[in-house]
């Protein structure tokens, strides 16, 4: 295929050896399958700020700090270098946070590297060594469903460990790879002791979880984890191995439904993309 304009370097500096196929074009990002030293990976080009349709994200950006006195007192002046700056920012803040949680134990992408804005990363495969489906397309028993909850919960409490929170978490940004659920897109990720966002995040990331599974497994709509982790979180007691009960009190929080539109609209373009692909091919 024609080489994207944002990936001609990376193949000019040897860093990538072919650019195989886009993978997905959602509201942040396009994300390429490329050819790496024998071996696929991903390339994700990220949108600029005109074109993301991402909502909201200056409650994400909340408590990111800059680096350097002078980043900092642009982007507080929202002056043109600022806006470089939070754009430097948000490329940045994915793969920071792959390292981060890789290191913590929660299941990412293996991260390979930030190169001219694009970032380069594993590229998470089924048992056939397809590129992995995620998890609004899959169907799954009652006991599955209940295992990966599980799973997701436990994820969950590890990134909270970390210090970050998803913030955007639901079942299009988890992958089933061959070991189990793979947690994808994290630029927004949020700093979980310096937003004023972040339990709202922890609490929807958590019900996205419970509502998408609970499809399956109905009884899991009982359950309740986000107020217990929280709690635990606060007063310094939370462990990435915490036992949780999941009978703390319901915390509600509103569905947003633009968000969600969003995500499916993303969500077909993408499977017409891996369709011309798999044509192509």
């Amino acid at each position: 295929m024609k080489i994207p304009a944002a990936l001609q370097p990376l193949v000019d500096d040897g860093l990538v050896d072919e650019v195989v196929r886009q993978l997905q074009s959602g509201k942040e990002a396009s994300v390429y399958i490329v050819a790496r030293g024998g071996t696929l990976c991903c390339a994700k080009v990220y949108k600029s700020a005109e074109h993301r349709s991402f909502q909201k994200v200056s409650d994400y950006r909340e408590g990111r700090k800059a680096r350097g006195s002078r980043n900092a007192r642009a982007t507080g002046r929202r002056s043109r270098h600022g806006v470089a700056v939070q754009e430097a920012q948000w490329k940045s803040a994915e793969v920071d946070a792959l390292y981060r949680l890789a290191d913590a134990g929660v299941r990412v992408p293996a991260p390979i590297g930030m190169h001219d804005g694009v970032l380069l990363m594993e590229l998470v495969q089924d048992h056939d060594g397809q590129p992995a489906p995620r998890l609004n397309e899959v169907e799954m028993s009652a006991s599955q469903a209940r295992e990966w909850h599980a799973f997701m919960i436990g994820q969950i409490v590890r990134m909270l460990c970390a210090g970050l929170i998803h913030g955007d978490l639901s079942e299009f940004n988890v992958l089933l790879g061959t070991l189990g659920p793979v947690i994808i897109d994290l630029p927004q990720a949020v700093d979980a002791a310096s937003n004023n966002n972040a339990f709202r995040m922890l609490a929807r990331d958590v019900n996205n979880m419970r509502f998408t599974f609970s499809r399956f497994a109905p009884e899991l709509l009982d359950t309740e984890y986000a107020i217990e982790m929280w709690d635990l979180f606060e007063s310094g007691k939370l462990q990435p191995d915490a036992v949780l009960t999941g009978g703390h009190s319901r915390i509600e929080i509103a569905a947003d439904v633009a968000a969600v539109l969003d995500e499916i609209e993303a969500a077909r373009q993408e499977a017409e993309a891996r369709q011309l692909g798999r044509d192509q091919a």
